[in-house]
C-alpha cells in the first residue's frame, strides 16, 4: 500500500477512535456504560444514526447541530477526533506499524480521555489510571525503550513524588492540595515511560501549568487561589516526552 494512502487510513482510523473517546469522556464520570446504548444527543437523548456519526464530516454536514432537536453540539467533539487522528498519524510516522506504536497510542488515547474529564469535572477516574498502571508494567516486557525495572522505578518515582508534595502541602497549610487522581496519573505515566519520563513530565507540566495559570489569572483577574487542573499538564508532558523527550533532554544537557 502506498505510503500516503497508509497515512490517510491511519488518520481516519484515529478519528474513529477519537469518536469513541468522546463517548468515554462524556460517560465515564457518570459511571455509564461506554458500550451501550449507542451514541445519543446530549440534549434530547435521541439516538444518533451511523450516517450522523461519521467523524468530523457529519458535524460539518449538520452544521454542528442535532438533526432531531437542532441543539448546538460542542466543537470539542470534532476537535478531539482530529486530535486523535493526528496523534495516530504521529505514532505511525515515529514507530511504524509496531507493537510499541500501538501501546503508546493506547496510552496517549487514555491520557486524552483523562485530560478532558479533568477539565470538565476536576476528576481523574481510577477506572483508567489503575488498570493503566498494570498495563504499563506488563508492556515493559515488550517495549524496547523501557525495562520492567525502569517501569517499576518510574511508577514509584511518579506516585511517590506527588504523594510527598501532597503530604508536605497538607502538613504546612492543613489543606488538601494535590489530588489523589494526579498521583495515580503520574504513577501510570511512570509505568509507561520510566523515571526519566516522570522527571521530564513533572518539569514540563509544572512549567506549562505555571504559564497557563498566570495567563488565566491575568485575563480573568482571579487571585492566586485559582484552582487549575494539573492532569492536562501532566498528560501534555507525557505526550511530549514520547515524541521529543530524549532529543530535548540531549539538547538541554549538550548545548551547542
Amino acid at each position: 500500500m502506498p505510503g500516503s494512502m497508509t497515512e490517510i487510513i491511519t488518520f481516519i482510523f484515529g478519528m474513529c477512535i477519537g469518536s469513541f473517546i468522546n463517548v468515554c469522556i462524556y460517560r465515564i464520570p457518570f459511571s455509564k456504560s461506554i458500550a451501550y446504548p449507542g451514541s445519543t444527543c446530549p440534549s434530547c437523548s435521541s439516538s444518533i444514526r451511523f450516517y450522523d456519526n461519521i467523524p468530523v464530516l457529519s458535524y460539518l454536514l449538520l452544521g454542528g447541530r442535532c438533526r432531531h432537536c437542532n441543539a448546538s453540539i460542542s466543537f470539542r467533539y470534532p476537535m478531539v477526533e482530529i486530535m486523535v487522528g493526528f496523534l495516530a498519524l504521529c505514532m505511525l510516522l515515529n514507530f511504524g506499524f509496531t507493537f510499541e506504536g500501538f501501546i503508546y497510542f493506547v496510552f496517549v488515547a487514555s491520557l486524552i480521555v483523562l485530560t478532558f474529564i479533568d477539565i470538565d469535572h476536576q476528576l481523574i477516574p481510577d477506572v483508567i489510571t489503575l488498570p493503566g498502571i498494570l498495563i504499563g508494567i506488563a508492556a515493559s516486557f515488550a517495549l524496547p525503550a523501557i525495562s520492567f525495572k525502569n517501569s517499576i522505578f518510574g511508577l514509584l518515582t511518579g506516585g511517590g513524588s506527588l504523594l510527598a508534595v501532597a503530604w508536605t502541602y497538607h502538613f504546612i497549610t492543613k489543606k488538601e492540595g494535590m489530588g489523589g487522581g494526579d498521583i495515580k496519573l503520574l504513577a501510570m505515566i511512570g509505568s509507561f515511560l520510566g523515571w526519566k519520563g516522570v522527571l521530564f513530565t513533572i518539569f514540563t507540566a509544572s512549567l506549562a501549568g505555571a504559564i497557563v495559570g498566570v495567563i488565566i489569572m491575568l485575563s480573568t483577574r482571579k487571585d492566586m487561589k485559582l484552582a487549575v487542573p494539573f492532569g492536562p499538564f501532566l498528560s501534555f508532558g507525557a505526550v511530549l516526552y514520547i515524541f521529543l523527550g530524549e532529543r530535548l533532554i540531549y539538547w538541554y544537557l549538550n548545548p551547542a
